[in-house]
């Protein structure tokens, strides 16, 4: 007969003292950044496809694929808390 292991100690993420605050407002900035970069990226490309319609075809290809990162970029950004979430196990 074996003796049951013990787990180890896991306990819940929690930040250090007074950086709560600091924290939420980096996160914030980010977040921000992220969405004014998204919406500066998207408008860019949409005048590139504008402007890339008659006889500047590579333009317009430049347009629909950076588009095609941005909007990439922007479900990645949406979607990063669940991500990092789904590593604390």
């Amino acid at each position: 007969m074996t003796a049951p292991h013990a787990a180890p100690p896991n306990p819940a993420p929690s930040p250090p003292p007074g950086l709560d605050g600091l924290a939420d407002q980096l996160l914030g900035w980010m977040k921000w950044g992220v969405i004014f970069a998204g919406l500066v990226g998207l408008l860019i490309c949409a005048i590139m496809l504008i402007l890339g319609r008659r006889n500047r075809s590579a333009t317009a290809y430049e347009g629909l694929v950076g588009s095609a990162w941005i909007l990439g970029g922007l479900g990645l950004a949406s979607v990063a808390a669940l991500i990092v979430g789904a590593f604390q196990l």
